[in-house]
């Protein structure tokens, strides 16, 4: 898909953070923990680690602990759990306004239950 979409880097910054108020409760709860960032697109050696061919097979990425991985045991020093939000890929793949909105909170949603534990195969979508 020839995406068409062109929306600027702060127009899709505020997507991003529309995407995360349109949550329910429970979900916005837990970003509240999460930093969000919007990148252009993903860097090369995190496409490298993931074995991907593409910057346009990657839309977001989740980094952190799970919460399901959690545990009082563990020691500190861990990174705080990150959502970064591809800008580019994003686009690249959408054709209208509409569908880049639906793209970033699927997106949004998708690395937000990477953050409670989900595989991709286990995801809603």
């Amino acid at each position: 898909m020839a995406g068409r979409a062109h929306i600027s880097s702060e127009g899709f910054a505020k997507l991003v953070r529309q995407a995360i108020a349109d949550l329910p409760p429970p979900y916005a709860k837990l970003m509240e923990s999460i930093a969000v960032v919007v990148e252009e697109e993903p860097p090369r050696d995190v496409l490298e680690d993931l074995e991907l061919d593409s910057e346009d097979d990657l839309l977001g990425l989740y980094q952190g602990q799970s919460l399901a991985d959690d545990s009082f045991f563990m020691t500190g020093g861990t990174q705080p759990a990150k959502i970064s939000i591809y800008r580019g890929p994003i686009l690249r793949q959408c054709e209208t306004p509409e569908e880049v909105v639906q793209e970033v909170y699927d997106t949004v949603v998708h690395e937000l239950g990477h953050h409670v534990g989900l595989d991709d195969d286990e995801m809603p979508y």
